[in-house]
């Protein structure tokens, strides 16, 4: 709150006057040098006493915009300027929100004080605040785009797998196969369905994926390319990050303590990319756990005591602690803690291992110009929709319609390799928590909007279990895990998934007769 005015009366004639403080000059009032009386014989009187209860109070708030780093030139630092909020605009906007401000450009300054230089400090006193991400949340998308959607799962309906893969062939064109690395960047983008238990408490839908790999591997192009499909995005560096620049610090500004939001608060509904996670202090990565689990951060600073919203999908990408051994759990690789790795949906290992043959088709990849040629006749105008635009597009369409439930054949599934893993290796202690069955079906509710379906089957369920599988050290359904470096695309999807779900299934049976 903030006083608007007040009034004042004449010791002389008792007329009564209102005074408005000044905002430019830190709310200070200046008293008139004379009476303001418009009588027929002036009044001339110089003493005033404040009239008590006449103080108009309105409500007030400083915010400070920023530029939007992705209209900026190469080498360019975004500009700032504080703003001034009154009455309704008050708490219009969050930390993140990219805003269009109109009002009135002012000075602020100092009153007079002796010896001390008067700096101004320009101000924008706004009348009309509008929020602009809400426009790119909701994306404007043509009744041809909605029937181009429709007719691609309709030409596919045979075949789902085949158009799920012609979909994730579009996220990173640039880096050749990686099949499940994609696979694992499209379901964390599109995320579950948050849902409230019993007792009232949250458990969030957005899933947590960490890229462990050799250098080279394409970790980095894979945050950039998450970075541009979401409406929301902010890219760090681990090296140059610390907990006070990820969550959020407290600034003293004017004489009064502010708290400026950080990297993940300004994710809130969107993506957080941290790049080169192993840089990071261990310090400075414990701070993070609450924002992902719990998806707020807790504040006492400078006597603000307060919560942050932190609704973000966290991509983080690390190198491994010298030659990655598989004999050691990824804990020890990493040097990662257990509570934090089990806050990960999918880890993936991307390990370079010198392969000839995929060292040939790799550099053929790069090498050509056009690249390879694309496969089949009838469905190329509908296998090759899927541009960075329309990616976008489908993502946050997906998102929005579609609110999967899990069928009685997905529960049994997922509820047998959850089983399955709690009784297996010790060394994936780490990753089998409780988090895990939570992990599960997330991404199996993700799958199943991937597919353009408002439930979730046994093929998301097993789809679910394939991701999780490549983030574990030692297998326990599939006979051989596999590099995820060196994961490509099958011909024919659908015959692949069918004997992997024969072998999923009959190793789950198994543990479901032992119990």
């Amino acid at each position: 709150m903030i006083e608007g005015e007040r009034q004042y009366e004449c010791r002389k004639c008792k007329h009564r006057f209102k005074v408005y403080p000044e905002l430019e000059t830190g709310n200070s009032i200046r008293l008139p040098t004379s009476c303001p009386s418009k009588r027929a014989k002036l009044c001339e009187g110089i003493h005033f006493q404040f009239v008590e209860e006449s103080i108009v109070c309105h409500d007030y708030q400083d915010i400070k915009i920023q530029e939007s780093t992705k209209i900026l030139g190469v080498g360019c630092i975004p500009r700032s300027i504080p703003i001034i909020l009154m009455d309704d605009l008050v708490d219009a906007v969050k930390a993140g929100d990219d805003v269009i401000v109109t009002g009135v450009l002012t000075a602020k300054w100092s009153p007079d004080l002796k010896d001390v230089r008067c700096d101004l400090e320009p101000v924008l006193i706004a009348n009309y605040v509008r929020r602009i991400n809400e426009l790119k949340s909701d994306i404007d998308i043509p009744d041809d785009i909605f029937k181009k959607f429709e007719q691609f799962w309709s030409y596919f309906k045979d075949t789902p797998l085949k158009g799920r893969n012609a979909i994730l062939q579009g996220v990173c064109p640039q880096v050749f196969g990686l099949f499940t690395v994609k696979l694992a960047v499209a379901l964390t983008l599109i995320g579950g369905v948050q849902h409230v238990d019993a007792s009232g408490t949250k458990i969030r839908g957005e899933s947590h994926l960490l890229l462990v790999g050799d250098p080279g591997t394409g970790k980095s192009q894979f945050l950039k390319f998450a970075a541009k499909l979401s409406n929301r995005s902010v890219i760090t560096t681990g090296l140059g990050s610390t907990s006070a620049g990820l969550t959020v610090t407290a600034v003293k500004d004017g004489g009064e303590w502010m708290l400026e939001a950080g990297a993940l608060v300004l994710a809130d509904g969107g993506i957080c990319c941290i790049d080169e996670f192993d840089s990071m202090r261990e310090h400075d990565r414990a701070t993070i756990h609450e924002a992902m689990e719990q998806q707020t951060i807790s504040v006492a600073k400078a006597g603000l005591v307060t919560t942050l919203s932190t609704r973000t999908i966290v991509f983080a990408a690390t190198n491994p602690k010298g030659q990655y051994d598989p004999t050691q759990s990824l804990s020890v690789n990493t040097t990662l803690s257990g509570p934090l790795l089990s806050r990960f949906d999918i880890v993936l290992v991307l390990l370079d291992t010198k392969n000839p043959e995929w060292d040939v088709i790799v550099s053929s990849h790069i090498l050509s110009e056009v690249g390879e040629p694309k496969k089949g006749e009838d469905n190329d105008d509908l296998a090759n929709i899927w541009s960075l635009p329309t990616l976008r597009r489908y993502i946050q369409y997906v998102k929005g319609r579609f609110k999967p439930i899990l069928t009685k054949e997905a529960e049994r599934v997922i509820s047998s390799y959850y089983q399955l893993q709690r009784r297996s290796v010790i060394q994936n202690a780490a990753r089998t928590t409780v988090r895990m069955l939570e992990s599960l079906i997330r991404l199996a509710q993700a799958h199943a909007r991937l597919m353009f379906r408002n439930e979730v089957i046994q093929l998301d369920a097993i789809a679910a279990i394939l991701c999780i599988e490549s983030s574990m050290t030692i297998s326990a359904v599939v006979d051989s895990v596999g590099n995820a470096l060196h994961s490509n695309f099958t011909e024919n999807p659908d015959q692949e998934y069918v004997k992997q779900e024969k072998i999923i299934l009959e190793k789950l049976r198994a543990i479901d007769e032992t119990s």
